[in-house]
């Protein structure tokens, strides 16, 4: 589905980026959009957080593998 990929998609963005935060102390968000603070700053996070609500859907989900491939 394509919704699950681009919510996987940000999700991975996110992850690199608060690894980033952990281990070198930069926001590359923060530092592409202007500021932590900013209002594009701002969107990228909640998307950011939505795909992860999105994501815990895909941990319940029960899906035969043949149907994918349709």
């Amino acid at each position: 589905m394509m919704m699950d990929k681009i919510a996987l998609t940000l999700l991975i963005i996110g992850g690199l980026n608060w690894g980033s935060v952990g281990l070198l102390q930069f926001d590359l968000v923060a530092f592409a959009c202007g500021g932590s603070g900013s209002m594009i700053s701002r969107v990228i996070y909640t998307l950011v957080g939505l795909s992860a609500v999105w994501c815990v859907s895909l941990l319940f989900r029960d899906r035969d593998p043949v149907e994918e491939r349709h």
